[in-house]
């Protein structure tokens, strides 16, 4: 059920307290998966949410849940924008921006690095795990720390809080919309 999923995974995301979450969304055929991203799509649009499936393969689809228009202020960035551009991102439009991050997926054995600033990672952060391929990190938790690190703990925890208090107001009944807060 996409539901559980999106329940799991991206209550940050639907609590408008992050841009957008990842996760992988294992499926039976019998699911229908396209109707179920479409359903919710419908269903949360109007609160400014998103599902956007990046990759399919083998009954997982990597499935991307933002607010377009914060993701949209992040890719008008500058910064954001030049370090883009090294990876062959020659517009700011989200949408543009999303199906050249399905292209490079597509290609890429593993996940490519920028992902992490569609993921609402501090941009130093994101450059940080390129240079140093993964290693000499301050901490980590959602994403691996280079800079910031007192804030971006303090933020962690934050996620984490949205994520038990979302699990248990829908455990208790709370519909995914109610829970979703409109942009």
């Amino acid at each position: 059920m996409l539901e559980r999923y999106l329940i799991e995974h991206c209550s940050p995301t639907l609590a408008s307290v992050k841009t957008a979450n990842l996760f992988t969304w294992s499926f039976a055929p019998e699911e229908m998966p396209e109707q179920q991203v479409r359903y919710w799509n419908q269903e949360l649009q109007a609160r400014g949410i998103s599902l956007v499936v990046l990759r399919v393969q083998n009954q997982k689809a990597l499935m991307y849940v933002c607010r377009k228009q914060r993701l949209q202020e992040r890719l008008d960035d500058q910064e954001v924008q030049n370090f883009l551009g090294k990876y062959g991102y020659v517009q700011k439009d989200a949408d543009y921006a999303l199906q050249r991050l399905k292209e490079r997926l597509a290609k890429a054995e593993g996940f490519p690095h920028e992902i992490g600033v569609f993921l609402d990672y501090p941009l130093e952060d994101v450059v940080g795990f390129i240079e140093n391929a993964g290693q000499n990190y301050k901490c980590s938790g959602c994403w691996k720390v280079y800079c910031n690190e007192c804030e971006t703990r303090k933020l962690f925890e934050k996620y984490k809080k949205c994520r038990e208090v979302y699990r248990r107001l829908w455990k208790q009944g709370r519909d995914i919309r109610t829970l979703t807060v409109a942009s």
